[in-house]
């Protein structure tokens, strides 16, 4: 029976739980920088932080997202 996790056992999961903190770390800290740049009165370094924080979550779910639309495709080829 082929197991959940690949062929490196839990070595996946625990990387799969480790983006899912990097990715909390990463919100927390672009809503605290957010919140002192808009009371400073400088709404577009905010937005522009905000933006930066969600491209770069993104970069790292890509190649998740990617591996997800190969599995499904393969499954649908069996």
């Amino acid at each position: 029976m082929p197991s959940l996790y690949g062929s490196q056992g839990g070595k996946e999961a625990c990387l799969e739980v480790s983006i899912i903190f990097k990715i909390a770390a990463v919100g927390i800290l672009v809503s605290v920088l957010s919140q002192i740049l808009k009371h400073s009165g400088r709404e577009e370094q905010a937005f522009l932080v905000s933006l930066a924080g969600l491209l770069i979550v993104l970069f790292w779910i890509v190649p998740y997202i990617y591996e997800l639309f190969e599995n499904i495709q393969q499954l649908f080829t069996l």
